[in-house]
């Protein structure tokens, strides 16, 4: 924009119009610059100011003439045909073009600032020792390393100074509020930085923090909201009266209805409503809607709170110095308490009071319960519901984030190599229970938690019918696409995997499902400065996310050598078609059972209040005119298809396997 000096006879029409400049000299205004567009502003400091030529549509279809009206305004620079009306203090700032702005506050910076940047949480564990920086490029795969990685002292130092050098290229004394922004009836926002189409409305106070909005997915700050040192990145929706201090709030995630959080970090799709958080990493799709509860000290993902869930993290020894771990796909059931320091395994439910610290991470897909006030666990039965099933298929279906640059990196599989190698291991748990407990002992406590012995077989059963599923998808994965006069050779090329892989550990860095060893060259690397800013560290972890199919394969071929005792060089067409039967076999029954624990949802007693004052036609008739029937439930239609698909494919492979020419 070319800027030129205010000409006497535009000065004066600006006077008659009510304006004050305490020097002229200092405001500098685009060629096109109309005089009209300026009515009753107070200016002082370095002005510069746009043009303003174009009417702007403001909520409620009104429409109105850009230009500033009823302002001070101080040492700002203003871009084109923007809308400011009633703004009390204007200070320090760049607007953007077609930003909006009326009945506000103050909206000021105050001396240098890094616009919340580099805000330090006491994050996990209250007491401190975890604490995570937060910063406007922060994803949840980073956070994951920053809080659990403490051990690794070099990679701590490296990273974090990677992230104090980014912080510091925020440090200014000036703020903006880019493009497309719109700000309504506003308190005081004070050294907060607003990203282009950024929609604030009603809130009560601001300061210290980054709303880091985009064109394509607005960050929105509703009515009553109070945020002090905070980040907030684009499709995030903050409203009802929040409570935000000291927080992360992460892209599409959605925080209202009087929610109040401290020293957390919300990611992915995140959403938490009613109640409160404190201390707390919240991988993606942590989801928390109910008053009474209280998440604190602890580390979620895929997680969704029950009614009045709670934690407890000191037994009034030491202070609040113990913390919580749940690991991906847990839920908690209504009035759940949890006794940290303690850790639950992946897709397991808890109900009920728990007064032991216990560990079940190798035990996944999990029940918990409490039984006459002590805590047991059945292993795998929770593989076998329709919840489990859902919420796998809802997650991808519900990911919100519009924004072109995803920070989060997620994989959404439920039968991967970080639950399946745990599955692995809980067979040979609970072979050994099994073998090495006396037949007249009926519980079995393991790792603080108590098992019932005539689950151990059962249990068993379902995990290692779940490690045949994992081996049939990823095979099944290779094969189906390959054409149809595919020969043994080009099919043994397709199976090809790296020789040197090992049956080692997965991680799950919240969200992203990776080999603990490629986790561990990450660390190495950046420890070494070979990797040297926080841009090559997102670039090297979206590389192994990119690398997750192969990775998976891989890891699974040496599974598959294990568990069938065969080098994947050998394998024959007669074992594929072995795996490919137990695949389908097994793909089905598991449907099948989903399928009848769904049509629970549609027995006697689900119609209990149907039919209020009717005889038994008139129950059957409400429920399903309310709920419908079980064959045109779309999740279980969806599972039958499913099944009918599984048992083509399988068909198909096998009789191409069948016809190959040795």
């Amino acid at each position: 924009m070319t800027l030129r000096k205010l000409s006497a006879r535009e000065i004066s029409s600006l006077q008659n119009q009510g304006c004050i400049c305490e020097e002229w000299n200092l405001v500098e205004v685009g060629s096109s610059f109309n005089p009209l567009a300026l009515w009753n502003v107070s200016l002082s400091g370095k002005i510069r100011l746009g043009e303003f030529q174009k009417d702007i549509r403001l909520p409620g279809e009104i429409i109105v003439p850009s230009g500033i009206s009823n302002c001070r305004i101080h040492n700002c620079k203003i871009g084109d045909n923007v809308y400011i009306n009633n703004v009390k203090m204007l200070s320090n700032y760049e607007i953007g073009n077609d930003v909006i702005m009326e009945n506000l506050d103050s909206v000021i910076v105050e001396g240098m600032t890094s616009f919340g940047n580099g805000t330090q949480l006491d994050i996990v564990n209250e007491a401190g020792g975890r604490s995570l920086k937060i910063f406007d490029k922060l994803s949840a795969n980073i956070a994951y390393l920053l809080v659990f990685y403490r051990h690794k002292e070099q990679f701590i130092k490296k990273l974090e100074e990677m992230i104090d050098e980014y912080v510091s290229s925020k440090r200014s004394n000036t703020g903006a509020i880019q493009s497309g922004a719109m700000l309504l009836n506003c308190g005081p926002i004070t050294n907060v930085q607003i990203g282009p189409s950024a929609v604030i409305t009603g809130v009560a106070e601001l300061k210290e923090g980054t709303i880091a909005s985009c064109q394509e997915d607005p960050a929105k700050i509703g009515t009553g909201v109070i945020a002090r040192d905070f980040i907030i990145l684009s499709g995030a929706k903050v409203d009802e009266a929040a409570l935000i201090s000291s927080s992360f709030i992460g892209q599409g995630v959605k925080i209202g209805k009087q929610y109040s959080t401290e020293n957390s970090a919300f990611f992915a799709n995140s959403e938490a409503f009613h109640g409160e958080a404190c201390s707390i990493l919240a991988g993606p799709y942590t989801i928390t809607h109910h008053k009474s509860t209280l998440l604190i000290a602890g580390y979620f993902s895929f997680f969704n709170a029950g009614s009045s869930s709670n934690q407890s993290n000191h037994m009034y020894k030491l202070g609040p110095i113990h913390q919580g771990i749940i690991e991906r796909g847990s839920k908690t059931g209504s009035s759940s308490y949890l006794l940290w320091p303690s850790r639950i395994g992946a897709f397991t439910t808890v109900l009920g009071k728990h007064y032991v610290n216990f560990d079940s991470s190798e035990l996944p897909f999990s029940y918990i319960s409490e039984e006459e006030g002590k805590s047991f666990i059945t292993p795998a039965m929770n593989m076998i519901t329709a919840g489990t099933r859902r919420d796998s298929q809802k997650w991808q279906a519900r990911d919100r984030r519009k924004d072109p640059e995803k920070l989060d990196l997620i994989n959404f599989d439920i039968f991967s190599p970080y639950c399946v190698s745990k599955m692995v291991r809980a067979v040979n748990i609970l072979n050994e229970l099994y073998n090495n407990t006396p037949k007249d002992k009926g519980v079995i406590n393991y790792k603080g938690i108590n098992i019932k012995r005539l689950m151990l077989k059962a249990s068993r059963k379902y995990y290692e019918m779940g490690i045949k599923i994992f081996i049939g998808n990823s095979i099944v994965k290779h094969l189906e696409n390959l054409p149809i006069k595919t020969t043994w050779s080009q099919i043994k090329f397709a199976l090809s995997a790296d020789p040197d892989t090992k049956l080692t550990r997965w991680a799950d860095i919240a969200g992203l499902l990776a080999p603990e060893e490629t986790i561990k060259k990450l660390t190495e690397d950046i420890e070494s400065g070979n990797i040297k800013t926080i841009e090559e560290v997102h670039l090297a972890l979206r590389k192994i996310f990119k690398r997750y199919i192969i990775s998976e394969w891989n890891w699974c071929a040496k599974l598959l050598e294990e568990q069938y005792n065969i080098k994947e060089k050998d394998i024959t067409p007669e074992l594929l078609k072995t795996i490919i039967t137990e695949w389908k076999t097994n793909r089905i029954k598991l449907n099948n059972m989903i399928m009848q624990d769904a049509e629970k949802e549609f027995d006697s007693f689900a119609k209990i209040g149907f039919g209020i004052d009717g005889d038994c036609s008139v129950i059957d008739s409400d429920f399903e005119v309310v709920r419908g029937k079980p064959e045109e439930n779309s999740f279980i239609i969806s599972l039958k298809k499913e099944s009918q698909e599984i048992e083509e494919t399988a068909e198909n492979i096998i009789m191409h396997l069948e016809e190959l020419k040795k």
